[in-house]
């Protein structure tokens, strides 16, 4: 009805007045007729009257669906940050296999290759993260022990990790540096033509109990596996492989098996904050108690370089 209305006035005004430029129709001078005025006000309402409206409803719909991402579920979008956060770090962990070759007449040490068959049988598993782009690996010393005093031959490190495309593969590892009182221990694998994916290095020295934590390793063989908990303790006394005392572990109730060793304890940002190194088990049943335990990365950072150099720690130099 107003439409009809308003087609019919435009068809009058037409008629009695001569064309209206567009500089005429948005100026606000007083030598417009009143009556133009007002059929040109008419046209302005029914020309943006419906868009009015559509401009409103729009508003209406983003209003109600902010209001909905805000009712989400919160157990939901806790999931949600905790898989992107496994999704994010799980490429820079590594999986070690420790493997005793069998020698045979016909094999020298130069034929073996890292396929697990006959001749090559896997000791132990570990963990471990990438540390930079030149392909080295940090884990603990107590994963790679055999390797580092093997004086026969025998022992290889199989390591599997990831590109930065999420491509798998293997190399062998060899030993850069070791440090047995704090358990760490730096290997190097061949990455030419590689991307790989270090970690993010945090800091220990701020961590409070009752923080979230993840771990993330291959306990028992099963790679990629995640584990959450919290800062269960700060500032704990654990034994190095050495028999000496590992001062300001940190203490945490994430679950930590044997294979997990090695492995990165992360915080809610996606940041290292330990490597998880030892458990305290119930005594005859080598069951876990849920009392885990982490070597600070302050005491990593602070190492790690010298490793890397010197292949030896700082204190060993002199």
């Amino acid at each position: 009805m107003v439409m009809v209305l308003g087609s019919f006035s435009l068809l009058h005004i037409h008629n009695q007045f001569p064309p209206i430029h567009k500089h005429n129709i948005t100026s606000s001078s007083s030598n417009t007729p009143k009556s133009q005025k007002n059929l040109l006000t008419r046209r302005r309402t029914i020309a943006f009257g419906p868009s009015l409206l559509v401009a409103v409803a729009s508003s209406l719909t983003h209003l109600a669906l902010a209001q909905q991402q805000q009712e989400e579920d919160p157990v939901e979008q806790e999931e949600d940050r905790v898989v992107q956060l496994f999704q994010e770090a799980s490429p820079s962990v590594v999986f070690i296999k420790d493997l005793e070759i069998v020698r045979s007449p016909k094999t020298t040490s130069d034929d073996v290759n890292l396929i697990e068959d006959e001749n090559a049988k896997v000791e132990g598993t570990g963990s471990g993260f990438i540390w930079d782009k030149f392909g080295h690996i940090v884990t603990n010393y107590h994963v790679v022990a055999k390797l580092a005093t093997d004086g026969s031959g025998i022992h290889r490190c199989k390591i599997y990790l990831a590109d930065t495309r999420g491509n798998g593969f293997y190399r062998e590892g060899k030993i850069v540096g070791v440090d047995p009182a704090y358990d760490l221990a730096v290997l190097k694998v061949n990455v030419e033509g590689i991307e790989l994916k270090p970690v993010a290095v945090g800091k220990s020295q701020n961590l409070h109990v009752g923080q979230s934590c993840f771990a993330i390793g291959n306990p028992y063989g099963y790679e990629n596996t995640l584990t959450t908990g919290l800062v269960s303790g700060l500032g704990r006394e654990i034994p190095s492989p050495n028999g000496r005392a590992i001062r300001g572990a940190i203490q945490t109730d994430a679950d930590i098996n044997a294979g997990n060793s090695g492995g990165p304890l992360i915080d809610s940002y996606g940041h290292v904050i330990g490597v998880n190194t030892a458990t305290f088990t119930r005594k005859g049943t080598g069951v876990s108690s849920g009392v885990n335990f982490a070597i600070p990365i302050d005491t990593v950072v602070r190492t790690v370089p010298y490793l890397i150099v010197y292949g030896t720690s700082y204190k060993d130099r002199f």
